[in-house]
């Protein structure tokens, strides 16, 4: 097993990793719109956090050495369903190949963000 760890993406704010690979595959944790210049929260609303967390996916993925496109399971939390559909417009633009997928509203997500994603993705090889 491999820890996966980039400085353009936030570093983890608990004892867990960014990211762990076994074998040929990336098991990322649940990003946060967090801006890893900054540690700030990015933007107030849905759309804002959302291309965040893509972001923030997207290196955590590509120092694993994969990508959106490689992504065969997504994990989604949203601190409300009525923003369902603006998290969709932006989900669907990075998770082109429609991977599987779970989406759930919890009552609360760290620091009071708006979303949160995780992602299992194969390597590129």
């Amino acid at each position: 097993m491999k820890t996966v760890y980039t400085e353009q993406a936030p570093a983890a704010i608990g004892p867990y990793s960014q990211a762990v690979i076994l074998g040929d595959v990336v098991y990322t944790s649940g990003q946060i719109a967090i801006v890893p210049s900054t540690g700030e929260i990015a933007g107030d609303t849905i759309e804002e956090q959302t291309e965040q967390v893509m972001k923030n996916l997207g290196t955590v993925l590509a120092a694993a050495g994969s990508c959106f496109e490689n992504a065969v399971k997504t994990t989604c939390f949203l601190a409300d369903m009525a923003d369902f559909a603006a998290f969709n417009a932006i989900y669907g633009k990075y998770f082109v190949n429609k991977p599987a997928r779970s989406c759930v509203a919890v009552k609360t997500l760290p620091k009071n963000v708006l979303c949160e994603v995780e992602v299992i993705a194969a390597i590129e090889k």
